[in-house]
């Protein structure tokens, strides 16, 4: 776990995890899409559609724009046919990058992955280059000027959470990826109103760079967010104690 809670605290600060609101939207219904044609329209019995439902309220996503989306997953408003693929490759400085992506179109997501990375001096890898570094992770934050680590931590723990963490002004909750929905909607029964939920992708072990490599990364990521098959980008990249973007 070491260097995460210090890049998501710099995501959370830069807004890199956040896209713009529309094109964030237009992602988690893509989720929500998938999940339903995949496990059915129901998030009781569908945990899958469950977890992606409880990450658009996050967002605040409209309760309307969640219907449709699981709708249309079910086939009741004409069916898109998704297809979930993941990319490994480097950033500069050896930095390990893994792509998530939800396309209707392999190749142009190939493409648009594959250019992105090697114009900001980046490159795929072969299937399995880098995954092997990663565990799948909940990560759940609040904002440590509104809540304490002591609140946070009494509830999520007892509830399944395996961490909780400050680092800069955040509280960061870990959990299984199956006790993700469990932990969630337990701090939000007690009144914790989150600043992110998201299941990541998060490194055992990372690699610190100088401040001018760390922000090549920090545009390749950004620029991959940008796409709009991207789901997730991850990385193992540990940013400097006096990082500075530019």
């Amino acid at each position: 776990m070491s260097g995460h809670s210090k890049w998501a605290t710099i995501k959370h600060k830069k807004g890199v995890a956040d896209a713009k609101r529309g094109q964030k939207f237009t992602k988690l219904i893509k989720e929500i899409s998938v999940a339903a044609k995949m496990g059915g329209p129901d998030p009781d019995s569908n945990a899958r559609l469950r977890t992606a439902v409880l990450k658009a309220r996050a967002e605040n996503m409209p309760k309307d724009n969640i219907e449709r989306a699981i709708k249309k997953g079910a086939g009741e408003l004409g069916a898109t046919s998704f297809y979930e693929l993941t990319y490994e490759g480097y950033a500069p400085g050896g930095v390990a990058i893994i792509i998530d992506t939800l396309t209707d179109n392999k190749n142009r997501t190939a493409a648009d992955v594959r250019s992105t990375l090697t114009k900001l001096g980046g490159s795929l890898g072969a299937t399995g280059c880098v995954s092997y570094m990663f565990q799948t992770k909940g990560v759940i934050t609040y904002d440590a000027s509104k809540y304490t680590e002591e609140q946070i931590f009494e509830v999520a723990l007892e509830n399944g959470a395996e961490d909780v963490t400050t680092d800069d002004g955040v509280i960061e909750v870990t959990t299984t990826p199956a006790d993700f929905v469990t932990v969630l909607e337990a701090l939000q029964a007690a009144g914790f109103e989150q600043d992110s939920a998201d299941i990541n992708k998060i490194a055992d072990q990372t690699v610190a760079l100088d401040n001018e490599k760390a922000n090549k990364v920090l545009r390749i990521v950004e620029r991959l967010e940008d796409l709009d098959d991207v789901q997730q980008v991850s990385t193992n990249l540990e940013l400097p104690d006096d990082f500075q973007e530019e």
